[in-house]
């Protein structure tokens, strides 16, 4: 902190880099943590076609969409300790999931895969924290598109088109990557509202690492579809 006074940085200038420094730190430890999660759960294979077969993959599924809602929708009525906990458990839900890829691509693509994201990831995240342009606009319209992705990759579990599943990863990326650039822009705006630390600050760093790990973890599958080896 005092290294940060000497080189001239006004208080706020100081808060919202702490703000925003935690916000980072929070997302790479929930990617570490799903992560080793994964790792482990696909040591045992047989447990992981055990719950592919068995359906209890889409109860996982669920629960993971269950805490995206309640920690977005309930973060001002949560604990700091709560939201933290549900942030990583979702986090964590989230590695038994991701278990799968495990077995279906092999893991120098996974790993050359994630590398390609975090530098996609790392680019676009500079550029929304650097740029003057507003992306309120984009971000909008990302948003929408995100929907029609959604709406369309869930058709397609029924309807299984090659075309329509290309399409959506194409467009998926395009939409994942614009994300990151987005709501890296409005972390910054919200590091820059005020929050000077405490549990509101501890609570909206949270929220902030829980939509830079969603953007991470959905680009990251989107290009294993183009970058990954299947066994």
């Amino acid at each position: 902190m005092s290294q940060l006074r000497a080189i001239g940085l006004t208080q706020a200038e100081i808060d919202e880099r702490t703000f925003i420094s935690q916000v980072y730190l929070w997302m790479a430890s929930a990617l570490v943590a799903t992560a080793v999660v994964a790792a482990l759960v696909a040591n045992d294979a047989a447990f992981v076609i055990q719950m592919i077969t068995s359906g209890l993959i889409w109860v996982f599924f669920i629960g993971e969409i269950g805490l995206v809602i309640a920690l977005s929708a309930l973060i001002n009525r949560l604990t700091a300790p709560v939201a933290t906990a549900l942030f990583f458990g979702y986090a964590a839900l989230n590695g038994v999931t991701l278990s799968i890829i495990f077995l279906v691509y092999t893991d120098a693509s996974i790993a050359s895969t994630f590398l390609v994201t975090a530098v996609t990831f790392g680019a676009m995240s500079i550029y929304g924290y650097t740029t003057k342009r507003d992306l309120t606009t984009i971000g909008n319209f990302l948003v929408m598109g995100l929907i029609g992705f959604l709406i369309a990759s869930v058709v397609n579990i029924f309807l299984a088109s090659e075309a329509i599943y290309w399409i959506t990863t194409y467009a998926g990326i395009l939409i994942f990557v614009g994300l990151t650039a987005y709501d890296t822009q409005k972390i910054k705006q919200m590091a820059s509202g005020g929050l000077a630390g405490g549990e509101a600050s501890r609570k909206a760093s949270i929220l902030g690492a829980l939509r830079l790990y969603l953007d991470f973890i959905n680009l990251f599958l989107l290009l294993l579809r183009l970058f990954g080896r299947r066994r």
